[in-house]
């Protein structure tokens, strides 16, 4: 059995790719709503900034930076996770895909919906920072659901279009790496 590590460094910027154990589904932007309330709930329990995110049918992207003394990232993306679940009543992933739940799914009585693990890394630099924040902004285009970032409609980079952060012109290079996908 693997033995995942994860870098829990207080106060430090990460990237995180969450995904759905159904790769083919649309779950999260058929119930975008659900998905923002859990967001939501959480945030305002376990405060965060929230640097860039992007929603896709079936995984979703964040850059996030963690109040100083906090590492509890796992525990946010718990918490979103199971409140999620919990609002479109989970029964999802037990009754549109049943193989998608293991004898330990089962067991511990998870729902199927969401892969167990996700992907995080420390963001190391401004440079880091950039690249990652512009990953978030171009998946959409890099897996072909639009032309443009900024047609796109469950991006931040509406948000920081608006805060001055971005032109709506955007039209970053999705860089080349090992984004968890």
């Amino acid at each position: 059995m693997p033995n995942y590590r994860r870098a829990y460094v207080a106060g430090a910027s990460y990237f995180f790719t969450v995904t759905l154990a159904d790769r083919t589904s649309g779950l999260l932007v058929d119930r975008i709503s659900e998905l923002r309330r859990a967001y939501a709930d959480t945030v305002r329990t376990m405060p965060m900034r929230c640097d860039a995110m992007v929603v896709l049918p079936d995984h979703m992207h964040a850059v996030w930076t963690l109040p100083a003394g906090d590492d509890a990232f796992s525990e946010r993306w718990r918490k979103i996770k199971h409140r999620f679940s919990r609002a479109i009543g989970g029964a999802v992933g037990r009754t549109a895909h049943p193989t998608l739940r293991s004898a330990s799914k089962v067991a511990k009585r998870e729902c199927g919906i969401w892969q167990r693990r996700f992907w995080e890394h420390v963001i190391r630099d401004e440079a880091d920072f950039r690249m990652h924040v512009a990953y978030c902004w171009g998946n959409p285009v890099k897996h072909g659901y639009v032309a443009r970032a900024v047609d796109w409609p469950y991006s931040s980079i509406h948000r920081d279009i608006r805060l001055g952060r971005v032109g709506p012109e955007w039209a970053g290079e999705v860089p080349d790496g090992d984004f968890g996908e």
